[in-house]
């Protein structure tokens, strides 16, 4: 059985290589022979993610005719690509990419803080802002008068409480999405939701579209649930979704699920248009693969932009769209209240499954929830946040230009996190050594499917000021003992150039 679960076509993968010779070489390079710089091209377009792991290249004489050389240097090129670890082949199956063994696959999370690191530590590992006041305390006081009548009852409502469920229903029909309150589950928390959608929907071995990169939890939770993750890479930048690979990944690998974030990306944070939002609806459609569209960056635009219309306005009764939202981005991480809203069958299934997992999601902060939607809370705390995320990005931004010209990155118009390429450093070490010299980061792997991404960081927007400043000085720090090999040994390479 072949070993690949996605395809990358001639045509494609020349363009890919192409845009690759765009980027200024360092001064004195000797151009390398032809096979090897096209052996150094496709491992770097695996690194970086921009080619899945597991992708099927094109034989060698339809790339050796797409690139205009020969097929000898194409043929050298894979070979010295399958010595090194990066391509695996079997006789009728074809050739398809790969990491070496050794390189290192990034760990399952983060490890808490040890207390003697708290208050030292620059803490960079979590994309979530401290509670915003006075609305969380005025929320639980709300909620506390609200309670009695509950407390009257089981208190088990496995759907969510009617009220909530009613205000999250008249929101996406304020969005112009009519919506039922039958559409609408309440979870805990949008990692409860895609794990009830996982499970219902994707058994073991099932295979799952992700978006390359991708939120490095949900990424683990389906790993979890043995699911076949299939990674579809982004379009360079913050442009979104690449529609065209999209499509030739549902075509080939049918996968049962695919998991997206349109709106401002975690970890890019790149915004999808509408006319991608419609033209990747039509073909999960097509595809019969069910679509689940993270919104819990949706309600944080930092810029003036206008959001394009939510994917699941594309297919409103939610047969092919499942949506999930959450509290925990916008308003709180520590209020675990997440939703999902999907056809009135869908949502059925979910909550008679619910017996066998968690039951239901605590009232007290069901209520809170409600409170703030009703009140008109929630929208103050959310400007609020922006206004707080804002001034973390832009504070980060100009920290780390100063302190790491070498970085790059394009700023998201909105979210909580920046995606930096680290100057051909590894980001797996940087995070080792960073956190020596005081600065929690995750590394690149992290985001990714099967060790790519190694020249990456995420940053998210959680320090502003001279904290801000702070970090970005312990990160050059990181990345001078990284550069000159004093940081320690470790599995993963210093560099990764090509």
């Amino acid at each position: 059985m072949a070993q690949w679960t996605s395809a990358v076509g001639a045509t494609q993968l020349a363009r890919l290589l192409t845009s690759q010779q765009a980027r200024p070489a360092g001064a004195g390079t000797r151009r390398p022979p032809a096979y090897r710089a096209l052996a150094d091209g496709i491992r770097l377009l695996v690194l970086e993610g921009r080619v899945p792991v597991a992708a099927r290249l094109p034989a060698e004489r339809e790339l050796a005719v797409a690139l205009s050389v020969s097929r000898t240097t194409v043929a050298a090129a894979y070979e010295a690509l399958r010595t090194e670890g990066f391509l695996e082949s079997r006789r009728g199956a074809g050739s398809w990419t790969a990491v070496p063994a050794g390189n290192p696959l990034p760990a399952r999370g983060l490890e808490p803080l040890p207390p003697e690191a708290v208050g030292s530590m620059i803490d960079l590992g979590c994309a979530a802002l401290p509670a915003p006041e006075p609305w969380l305390t005025r929320a639980v006081q709300g909620a506390l008068e609200e309670l009695p009548p509950y407390a009257h009852t089981h208190g088990d409502y496995p759907a969510g409480l009617p009220a909530l469920r009613a205000m999250l229903a008249e929101r996406y029909t304020a969005r112009g999405i009519p919506t039922m309150p039958e559409q609408i589950m309440v979870t805990t928390g949008a990692m409860g939701a895609i794990d009830a959608i996982c499970h219902l929907f994707a058994g073991r071995g099932e295979r799952i579209a992700v978006e390359s990169p991708s939120y490095a939890n949900i990424l683990q939770l389906m790993r979890e649930a043995g699911a076949r993750l299939v990674p579809v890479a982004m379009a360079e930048g913050l442009r979104g979704w690449d529609l065209d690979r999209w499509r030739q990944v549902l075509r080939d690998a049918a996968p049962r699920l695919a998991y997206v974030v349109a709106d401002f990306h975690n970890p890019t944070g790149a915004l999808a248009d509408e006319d991608q939002r419609r033209k990747l609806v039509d073909a999960a459609r097509s595809a019969g693969t069910v679509l689940v569209v993270d919104e819990t960056m949706s309600e944080l635009a930092l810029d003036d932009v206008e959001m394009p219309r939510p994917v699941c306005g594309f297919d409103p009764a939610g047969a092919t769209v499942i949506t999930v939202g959450s509290a925990s981005k916008a308003f709180w991480a520590g209020m675990r209240i997440g939703w999902v809203r999907a056809a009135p069958d869908v949502i059925r299934s979910l909550v008679a499954a619910r017996a066998y997992a968690d039951l239901g999601t605590p009232v007290l902060e069901q209520l809170a929830v409600n409170w703030l939607l009703s009140t008109g809370g929630w929208s103050e705390a959310v400007d609020v946040r922006r206004a707080q995320a804002r001034d973390n990005r832009d504070a980060l931004v100009a920290a780390v230009r100063r302190e790491l010209p070498g970085w790059e990155f394009e700023v998201p118009r909105g979210g909580l996190t920046l995606w930096v390429r680290t100057g051909g450093l590894s980001g797996s070490r940087l995070a080792e050594v960073g956190e020596r010299v005081g600065v929690r980061v995750p590394s690149g792997p992290r985001f990714g499917v099967d060790g790519a991404f190694e020249g990456y960081v995420r940053l998210p927007f959680t320090v502003g000021g001279a904290v801000a400043d702070e970090a970005a000085v312990r990160l050059a720090a990181a990345a001078r003992l990284v550069e000159t090999g004093a940081g320690g040994g470790m599995q993963a390479p210093q560099t990764f150039v090509a």
